[in-house]
């Protein structure tokens, strides 16, 4: 993986709706030219999807930016397909916009298209999730959390919320996986798992770990099998709080209670997982911050303009415990 740095870059906002993608969900954009009478940039957008909250606050976030900066967004939601985000990108390179910028659904992949991009002369900026590909160069920069580190901080995390509960005895987990091949699955039980190797490897042990594909359907479903084949659980890892909230409705439905018979530390912070926590159903949350918009429109006429920025740009995140969720929950902002 890359050599990630701390980037601070300044809120600017940007653009209208937009575009074209096969198979893909599209919004239709708008041209003009700036408020200083320069040429519009044109920034072509893929979104892996509508899955959950967080995705849908990131889109949100990154369509406001957009139109506060006055750039012209070609926006395509790929429903989780990369074959549709394959897709959306070529047609971008086909009308010839200035950036391209998208959240990539799994890891690998993205060569053949990347090099497209780069033939054409259209820098290209991941958002939220990285790739592995044969050469750098494919891609200007990564704008988006540092998914390992959001695993190590789940596991610190858990180490204070079974302290708080006074827990005693092995440590039996669970592990809601993301959408298998994506970045933030992969790199989220990556870190988890450092700390447990690290520090953990006598009392605490993940029973039973499988995908939920990041949706609160996907929770629900597999929480009751891993209830129906492990019935001893007691801690819940889910890589996201959709995942989490449709988990508590399995775990309420088994006749236990969240946050008490099983504790749970999710990762995301949406204000639905919010909820969840002040009612003591989720232990604790480790904030991943979805809004990129302002962000992602600074480095996209940095780019633009031929500067230079850091290989990875990241975002400013705070993890939060059960007791301060009702204070936090009027100030989420997604």
């Amino acid at each position: 993986m890359l050599n990630r740095r701390n980037f601070l870059t300044a809120a600017v906002g940007v653009a209208a709706a937009g575009t074209l993608a096969a198979c893909a969900k599209e919004d239709k954009g708008s041209t003009g030219t700036s408020s200083g009478g320069s040429k519009t940039i044109t920034l072509g957008f893929s979104q892996v999807g509508s899955e959950s909250g967080w995705r849908s606050a990131n889109t949100d976030s990154v369509k406001a930016a957009a139109k506060e900066a006055g750039y012209n967004l070609k926006f395509s939601d790929a429903q989780q397909k990369q074959e549709n985000q394959i897709s959306a990108i070529r047609s971008y390179i086909a009308q010839k916009v200035d950036v391209i910028a998208f959240s990539p659904v799994v890891v690998t992949g993205w060569d053949a298209v990347l090099k497209e991009a780069k033939a054409a002369k259209i820098p290209v900026v991941l958002t939220d999730r990285s790739v592995e590909t044969s050469d750098d160069s494919l891609y200007v920069t990564l704008v988006g959390s540092d998914f390992t580190d959001e695993g190590r901080r789940a596991g610190k995390i858990l180490e204070k919320v079974l302290e708080k509960a006074g827990h005693k005895g092995p440590v039996k987990i669970a592990q809601l996986e993301g959408t298998t091949g994506a970045a933030p699955a992969i790199e989220r039980a990556k870190g988890f798992k450092e700390v447990m190797d690290a520090d953990h490897k006598d009392d605490w042990k993940i029973v039973v770990s499988q995908t939920g594909d990041f949706t609160r359907a996907g929770g629900k479903q597999v929480m009751a099998a891993f209830l129906q084949s492990n019935p001893d659980i007691n801690v819940l890892f889910a890589h996201n709080d959709d995942m989490a909230i449709g988990a508590i409705q399995s775990i309420e439905a088994a006749g236990k209670k969240p946050g008490k018979d099983i504790l749970i530390v999710s990762i995301d912070g949406v204000k639905d997982g919010f909820v969840a926590m002040s009612e003591g159903k989720i232990n604790a949350i480790v904030e991943c911050n979805p809004l990129l918009g302002p962000q992602l429109m600074e480095v996209v006429k940095t780019v633009h303009d031929g500067g230079s920025v850091e290989r990875w740009i990241k975002t400013k995140e705070g993890d939060f415990m059960q007791d301060q969720a009702k204070a936090a929950l009027p100030t989420r902002k997604y």
